[in-house]
């Protein structure tokens, strides 16, 4: 790590850099001002060869001209316009949750040469001051249904870029619903702009894990935050996005020589088939809102034969669509009492941590692993000096063949794999090796291949509140989950946990799962080892179904 001394202030203050880090702040329509803006979405997150992309556009400017780039090891243009006619739109205050209602502004259609893949929009015009104003979106190609031999599926974390989007004001973590306008949403709409941060960044951005030596008893810094305050980025760019996190997997298969398509999790929803043309599906960086039948599809795939690596952490929260999915709903913490789903009984429906005795059906029993036996490394007052990759204990299985890592090695320290967000299991140690304990829910024949240590608490006795990001509210809030009550004797229960690279089979099929984060920083900073591992796991997946 760097020395303490090199925290960046970004140009702020020691208040700005509280507002940064505590205070609610987002993008919407006039907040540039004079100066003019432009903005834009299309009506759907993803489509097929043939459809049509209806573009809906916002501006201060009267014409602006249109890039559409596939966004991969190389870029591809597509689309170019120049002159298009624009004007300003009217947005609903609530638009978070009702969706902004602009009418089409252009539209066009997905040609057949077209590759799947993620295709960056970029919208240019005039500023009242004469300099260039911008915006860009995403959209995303999927691939035509068939048989996909040699080639990966990944699996874009659209539901949870949807619940961090903080333009119009609210999202899933806070916002200005609700009678005092000071609520997070319980429900957000796909019918808006991508906020700052989430399609495009700049090199030198930074990532969520600290990069910066903390010395003891230091109040808790979040460099992000305060870039993204000092910049104009949305202050959850670094938490979700293509960005930030789907993008650096794609771009590394691309060049590593992978043949890779994508998909957002709305096909898993309404088009599970599309898993069937493949012999693995990839799941990638903060990967946390699911709907039950997204599950139910991933389940199936893998039964039926299929191979899902998941190098992603955070599987918490169980959402349900709505309005032809164009809006995703999650009554989370409290306010899980509010969700009229809960009336009817119906747990497919009901929005909660998927460890919910009301849903019962933890994330283990896909993927291996459960959020709320890990969550938060390297960040706030959670493990903020503690390892950086993942301690290795059993070396001799086939994912670290070719690393030369040795028992007790830690798998990406160098590119800081291991965090923000990570998950784990309940375990023993025997023989000096972990093992998941026989209440922990892991499946049968599950491997603890490495494992780092993790916290649902703040460690901050010597914090003032006000200093503190979180706290002890969500270890509260899994404490009562998974012992009925937010007690403090059930808080010690959950305060320390972990993170996890396990592996098992599962019916005819196979999942690897790295639980953290951040193991795309390690593609993204090109660690040979880490590239290594997941080039051992792609391979052995892509050999055809079991």
């Amino acid at each position: 790590m760097a020395s303490a001394t090199e925290f960046p202030d970004f140009g702020l203050t020691a208040d700005e850099r509280r507002f940064a880090v505590r205070g609610t702040y987002y993008e919407y329509p006039g907040m540039d001002g004079q100066r003019g803006e432009i903005w834009c979405y299309t009506d759907r997150f993803s489509y097929r060869a043939g459809d049509r992309v209806e573009l809906k556009v916002s501006a201060t400017a009267a014409r602006f001209s249109l890039d559409i780039t596939r966004d991969g090891a190389d870029e591809l243009t597509v689309l170019e316009k120049t002159g298009l006619a624009a004007r300003w739109q009217e947005t609903p205050d609530q638009c978070s949750v009702e969706g902004c209602g602009w009418e089409t502004t252009f539209a066009f259609s997905i040609g057949d040469d077209w590759p799947s893949g993620a295709y960056r929009v970029t919208l240019t015009a005039d500023g009242r001051d004469g300099k260039p104003i911008r915006c860009h979106h995403l959209f995303i190609v999927a691939p035509s249904p068939g048989p996909k031999p040699g080639r990966i599926l990944q699996v874009a974390a659209t539901g949870t870029w949807l619940a961090y989007n903080t333009w119009g004001g609210s999202n899933a973590y806070e916002g200005i619903t609700g009678p005092g306008r000071d609520q997070f949403a319980r429900m957000v709409s796909t019918q808006r702009p991508w906020c700052r941060g989430f399609v495009v960044l700049p090199p030198g951005a930074p990532r969520v894990p600290l990069e910066v030596a903390m010395p003891p008893k230091t109040v808790p810094r979040y460099p992000h935050m305060e870039w993204a305050r000092a910049t104009g980025h949305s202050k959850k760019y670094a938490s979700a996005g293509w960005a930030s996190y789907d993008s650096h997997f794609f771009r590394w298969a691309e060049r590593a020589g992978y043949g890779i398509d994508i998909a957002s999790q709305h096909e898993l929803h309404f088009s599970p088939e599309i898993l069937d043309g493949y012999d693995c599906v990839v799941f990638v960086g903060h990967d946390e809102y699911w709907t039950w039948e997204m599950r139910d599809a991933v389940d199936a795939y893998v039964a039926s034969g299929g191979h899902a690596a998941r190098f992603a952490g955070n599987f918490m929260w169980q959402t349900r669509l709505e309005d032809e999915g164009r809006r995703q709903v999650c009554y989370k913490y409290k306010a899980r009492a509010e969700d009229p789903a809960y009336s009817g009984g119906d747990v497919t429906r009901a929005t909660n941590s998927w460890d919910a005795p009301e849903v019962g059906r933890p994330g283990a029993m896909t993927f291996g692993l459960n959020s709320t036996k890990g969550v938060y490394a390297g960040w706030g007052g959670c493990t903020p000096r503690g390892v950086r990759g993942f301690p290795v204990y059993r070396p001799e299985h086939w994912a670290f063949a070719g690393t030369g890592l040795f028992y007790g090695d830690v798998l990406g320290a160098e590119s800081h794999v291991y965090g923000y967000e990570v998950d784990g299991l309940d375990y023993e140690i025997r023989n000096g090796r972990p093992h998941p304990t026989s209440t922990s829910g892991a499946p049968a024949g599950l491997e603890i291949l490495a494992m780092g240590m993790a916290s649902q608490v703040e460690e901050a006795d010597f914090l003032k509140p006000e200093d503190q990001f979180f706290g002890d509210e969500d270890g509260r809030f899994i404490a009562e989950t998974l012992y009925g009550e937010a007690s403090d004797e059930n808080l010690e229960k959950v305060r320390y946990s972990n993170g996890m690279i396990v592996n098992f089979p599962q019916g005819k099929g196979e999942v690897f799962h790295a639980g953290s984060c951040e193991w795309v920083a390690g593609l993204l900073r090109k660690d040979a080892m880490v590239e290594r591992v997941t080039a051992n796991v792609l391979d052995r997946y892509l050999k055809g179904r079991n």
